[in-house]
């Protein structure tokens, strides 16, 4: 029944999914601003995170404008169809979020403050949107890579949730799981806003500020290497 116009609010199932393809994205050497990879390998050191924020455009500014983060790119994930395109995605079909991939430095920027500008630009609690877009891809979403990430987003979720309802907002409907496969979104997307500075992006966030240190209790300590110095390369 894939025939059927599809319900842009409501996920897919394997069944009604559009297929894809093998053919992967083709991905830019370098990013767009930082002058980065964008693929990996990226540093040992170095940690990742994938948040789905609404429109991708804005939400990758956001976090390139971070020190500490070393390279950043837009894609889609949480989904069902693979290597999907931006039309696909923007059908309803394909079940995926648009997202962004960050990459930090945890010595220069911690994941509290990544988790941070996560839910202080853009309302987590709209479900299938975000302001005026309307769609399954619009889902505010964050995918971990860790136990303890996974940990860390659930308690930073808890500290907001009582921020947002003082403030008169209703429940969370933040999707927060492992991370699955991140396919790069097209070229054009890519760092969007700095290539096109006119371009609009709706993003924005409820102007209410996550509580410094609300997130950090029981935060796991991963053993990683000591990050070096040097810029990625």
């Amino acid at each position: 029944m894939s025939w059927l116009k599809p319900n842009k609010t409501t996920l897919p199932t394997a069944e009604t999914a559009l297929p894809g393809r093998q053919e992967k994205m083709p991905v830019a050497a370098a990013h767009y601003v930082l002058g980065t990879p964008l693929v990996e390998p990226f540093p040992e050191w170095s940690e990742k995170l994938i948040v789905g924020m609404g429109c991708f455009w804005g939400a990758e500014k956001k976090f390139w404008e971070q020190d500490g983060v070393l390279t950043t790119a837009v894609g889609y994930s949480a989904g069902l169809t693979s290597n999907p395109s931006y039309e696909e995605v923007c059908s309803g079909r394909t079940g995926h979020n648009e997202v962004v991939l960050a990459v930090f430095n945890p010595q220069a920027i911690g994941l509290a403050e990544v988790l941070a500008i996560f839910w202080e630009n853009h309302d987590p609690t709209q479900g299938m949107r975000q302001g005026n877009d309307v769609g399954t891809q619009y889902r505010s979403g964050i995918y971990t890579f860790s136990d303890g990430q996974q940990q860390l987003a659930e308690i930073s979720r808890e500290a907001y949730q009582e921020v947002l309802t003082a403030a008169g907002y209703p429940k969370i409907t933040t999707e927060i799981i492992p991370a699955q496969e991140f396919y790069y979104a097209e070229d054009y997307h890519q760092q969007y806003l700095a290539k096109n500075p006119w371009g609009y992006c709706g993003m924005g966030g409820t102007g209410l500020q996550m509580p410094q240190g609300a997130c950090q209790i029981g935060l796991p300590v991963d053993n990683q290497p000591q990050p070096t110095p040097n810029a990625i390369s």
